[in-house]
């Protein structure tokens, strides 16, 4: 049975709950609050997570809300008690990024991602609180970030996987000028409780069509393709058992109060009358790495790990996902020891299958 890590490859940290904008598919329950984070919090997580860093690269990963919606001054404090060798990193839907912003990122080292859905047309569900669309404003940050030479990664979610699409997002993207792309089909979780269910073929062929555009001019870290090709190419060599950690990442995701939830982001702020606040303690009261330790005595977590169990011993592409995600079995079915999710087909099974089924459709002929 897969246990969970005492020591994570990074933590969440959430340094406000308020965003500027309102994303018809946005998960997050408290985006319209302003509750920052607490310096006392991130000393707290920081206490535990510089001793880590000293042996490996180690990542603070800034989510939201808009993290830049906690303001230059009080970003900067949050990441004061933090030693340098930790690595940070800010997902933003760059709205706010500016001269000033360009200038903080580069005396940090912050590296930065960008949620943007694609061209204009495709952003229609990013708007602000006002219902106004905001792709304007994020090509603005864009075009700072540009203009300081500040590389980028982006993040797009895919509504719809029609096809097309694929050809036209990556050809997007490519002028963007982005670095590392990463794509989400939508998911049903949190808030957002719009259906996310496809045609199989559909979502196989979006896949498939996307990894065709991306070998045509790979200038792009495409990060779910790649980790498929890391897959197939551990198949074919025969270490396909090794591609997945002996042990989960336990993904601690610090809310900016200090509770702690683990596995998945996505279940912070949430409550549910059997398995409370999904929270396994709070930074304020417990060091993180005791947290950790003791991260199987909270009941949803064991439940999760019995359901990872229950996909190992049925799916056949458990060597390549590794099981459902924890918030999407318990925002699509109400627990965490299901298996197969409308996630796992279109964001795990039909993107490995698009992948294959591109590279059987390109096979070299034989001479």
């Amino acid at each position: 049975m897969r246990g969970i890590s005492t020591t994570p490859t990074y933590v969440v940290m959430q340094p406000t709950t308020l965003c500027n904008l309102d994303c018809s598919y946005c998960y997050l329950p408290f985006r319209q609050v302003d509750r920052k984070m607490s310096v006392e919090v991130a000393r707290a997580v920081a206490a535990s997570v510089n001793p880590w860093s000293r042996t490996g690269r180690f990542s603070v990963v800034w989510h939201g809300g808009e993290p830049l919606a906690a303001g230059r001054d009080h970003f900067a404090a949050l990441l004061e008690p933090f030693a340098d060798d930790v690595e940070h990193h800010v997902q933003t839907n760059a709205t706010l990024i500016d001269d000033a912003w360009c200038k903080f990122f580069t005396e940090r080292q912050i590296r930065v991602s960008v949620s943007v859905d694609g061209p204009e047309a495709r952003n229609g569900d990013r708007v602000t609180r006002g219902d106004k669309p905001a792709y304007a404003r994020i090509m603005r940050g864009v075009e700072a970030l540009h203009r300081h030479g500040i590389p980028f990664s982006a993040l797009c979610v895919v509504g719809n996987p029609e096809p097309g699409l694929a050809t036209e997002l990556y050809a997007y993207f490519l002028e963007l000028g982005c670095d590392v792309l990463g794509i989400n089909v939508e998911e049903l979780e949190g808030v957002n409780k719009r259906d996310n269910r496809h045609p199989a073929a559909e979502v196989t062929a979006f896949w498939a069509e996307l990894v065709g555009a991306w070998r045509q001019d790979p200038r792009i870290h495409l990060r779910e393709v790649e980790w498929s090709l890391r897959y197939a190419a551990a198949v074919l060599d025969g270490t396909a058992d090794q591609v997945l950690p002996r042990r989960l990442d336990p993904i601690p995701t610090v809310a900016e109060d200090g509770s702690v939830v683990l596995l998945s982001p996505e279940l912070a702020g949430f409550h549910d009358p059997r398995y409370g606040d999904f929270s396994s303690g709070n930074v304020l009261t417990t060091p993180l790495g005791e947290i950790l330790e003791r991260a199987t005595e909270t009941p949803w977590i064991r439940e999760f790990l019995d359901g990872v169990e229950a996909c190992r011993a049925r799916c056949p592409y458990f060597g390549f996902c590794g099981g459902a995600h924890a918030a999407n079995r318990y925002f699509e079915q109400g627990r965490f020891d299901v298996t197969e999710t409308d996630h796992c087909r279109n964001s795990k099974i039909r993107l490995l299958e698009g992948v294959l089924d591109h590279a059987r459709d390109h096979e070299p002929t034989a001479v």
